[in-house]
């Protein structure tokens, strides 16, 4: 029964993961005997990310900022000529803007929406021969989507284009993962809910705000690095083959009091 979980061996590229979910993503992964590889902006802030997790075993960087689309093409072809073989894509890189509506600016839309919609779309493209060259009935590869809850829940404290570039993630998993069926690849999303990131960290950082925020949990507490890294690995193993077009909620309830 252990091998249903396992993902030894298999190759992981996480984008962004040098902080927040996609390193508590890439930690787990390492952990369970995965190659991961993760990408980043900023490469001191990637190096320094790599060399804490390398402990846990072997661990390369890409640098990339994903706002524009001929960057996440250029980090697809700097991926594939490592030579390294591919077998999960964790789209996890985000950006947010939060600004009220009279003044919400026309940029954040042009930002907020590349990263999070057109680089994991344009990355699903560019990858996908990688994806497929070892993908088989038994041993399907995988794209993992990080979307939100606020991509239907309506309390989005103005991150207006935030909220809806994650509805626009999860429906473009649904439609990925039915092309994708008949070419043995899994495509999935994730929609946390309240995990502390450096994205959330206005919330940690006082109490008021912190209260409120766990008090619309029901399970009283935000997520753990072992509720993302235990759900990725999860589909991303045996006994998520059999799951594709999903989005799964991860908020502790939170979305039960909306």
């Amino acid at each position: 029964m252990s091998d249903w979980f396992s993902v030894r061996d298999r190759s992981i590229l996480v984008t962004g993961g040098g902080g927040g979910l996609g390193r508590m993503i890439s930690a787990a992964f390492l952990g369970a005997g995965a190659r991961v590889t993760i990408t980043g902006r900023k490469a001191a802030a990637l190096d320094s990310a790599a060399e804490a997790l390398a402990p846990l075993g072997p661990i390369e960087t890409l640098c990339g900022d994903l706002r524009e689309p001929v960057a996440a093409a250029e980090l697809a072809r700097a991926y594939r000529a490592t030579g390294r073989p591919l077998d999960v894509l964790i789209n996890n890189a985000g950006r947010t803007w939060g600004e009220p509506l009279a003044t919400f600016p026309h940029s954040a839309w042009t930002d907020v929406m590349g990263v999070n919609v057109t680089a994991p779309f344009v990355l699903v493209q560019e990858l996908l021969p990688l994806l497929t060259a070892g993908a088989s009935a038994s041993r399907p590869a995988c794209v993992i989507n990080i979307g939100s809850v606020y991509a239907h829940l309506t309390d989005v404290m103005h991150s207006y284009s935030y909220a809806a570039s994650k509805a626009a993630i999860h429906q473009l998993t649904r439609v990925l993962a039915r092309e994708l069926a008949p070419r043995h690849v899994l495509v999935n999303a994730i929609a946390p809910g309240l995990f502390h990131t450096r994205m959330t960290d206005f919330v940690f950082s006082n109490e008021a705000p912190r209260a409120r925020a766990l008090a619309g949990i029901p399970l009283g507490r935000a997520g753990a690095a072992e509720d993302i890294g235990g759900l990725t690995v999860f589909l991303a193993s045996r006994a998520g083959a059999y799951l594709t077009g999903t989005v799964l909620t991860l908020d502790g309830g939170m979305s039960l009091s909306q």
